[in-house]
């Protein structure tokens, strides 16, 4: 894989090389780049190579800005010692960040991170579309803002949320210690920034998460009741044409709603 560093630190480029050595000896680097200018420069006069391990703090500026002067089509892994620019890293081609020091495990695993994208849609050359599906499981939420008492939101962990299900036209999050808070999304909002491998849509009125899950009960017509944690308003069915669908994801066989 002809791969292209643009960093300016010789430490920093004898680390990545290093690693690089260790846990990916196929890998190529056919050049290294230490500024902005020169980036602008070498991405106009070559052709894209194949990945790009790409630092924020360069000699003459911020990497983002070479991302103004030219079109970068090919994956990117950044590589700093600074975590505030995250978010703004994977507006970009970015498929991962990783802060130096860089180690062997963090390196294997962005590696990975490349071989599943290259993997989801192999008859698709264009790998944007694959980048845009990474992105959108880097920004499932983690959090949810929920209005508590006065004019206060708190910012509710999604990971501490057994179930969200809808009554009388009012979406509520029960947590797993029984605590309930109104959600200001509907169930089909929440479904689509959620991560599918920890919530599965049981029903119209259901979305449950994995973690929460005690049991299930069979029920008549082959349908299944859903057992949780917490207490619950209702019976949670899971229709018989979605049970196969649900036990595959409770399993974790699928990550489909």
């Amino acid at each position: 894989m002809k791969t292209l560093i643009i960093e300016d630190e010789k430490a920093a480029v004898r680390n990545v090389k290093a690693v690089l050595e260790q846990v990916a000896p196929d890998i190529e680097v056919i050049d290294v780049l230490d500024c902005v200018e020169d980036a602008i420069d070498w991405f106009r006069a070559h052709p894209m190579p194949e990945l790009v391990f790409m630092d924020i703090h360069l000699a003459d500026g911020s990497a983002f800005e070479i991302f103004e002067h030219t079109d970068i089509t090919c994956p990117i892994i950044f590589t700093t010692a600074y975590d505030e620019y995250a978010l703004r890293a994977f507006k970009v081609n970015s498929i991962d960040y990783l802060l130096k020091p860089i180690g062997e495990e963090e390196m294997r695993a962005a590696l990975a991170k490349l071989k599943q994208l290259r993997t989801v849609r192999p008859a698709e050359p264009d790998l944007r579309t694959l980048m845009r599906t990474l992105k959108r499981e880097e920004n499932y939420k983690t959090h949810l803002l929920v209005p508590v008492k006065g004019d206060k939101l708190l910012p509710l962990a999604v990971n501490t949320v057994c179930c969200f299900y809808i009554a009388d036209g009012i979406v509520k999050a029960v947590t797993m210690q029984g605590g309930e808070y109104v959600i200001n999304r509907t169930l089909d909002e929440l479904a689509d920034c959620l991560e599918p491998k920890r919530f599965f849509r049981a029903n119209r009125q259901y979305l449950v998460a994995r973690e929460a899950v005690k049991d299930i009960s069979l029920w008549f017509n082959k349908r299944v009741i859903v057992n949780l944690q917490v207490a619950t308003p209702e019976k949670i069915v899971v229709s018989k044409n979605r049970v196969g669908e649900f036990k595959e994801w409770l399993t974790g066989s699928s990550t489909s709603y």
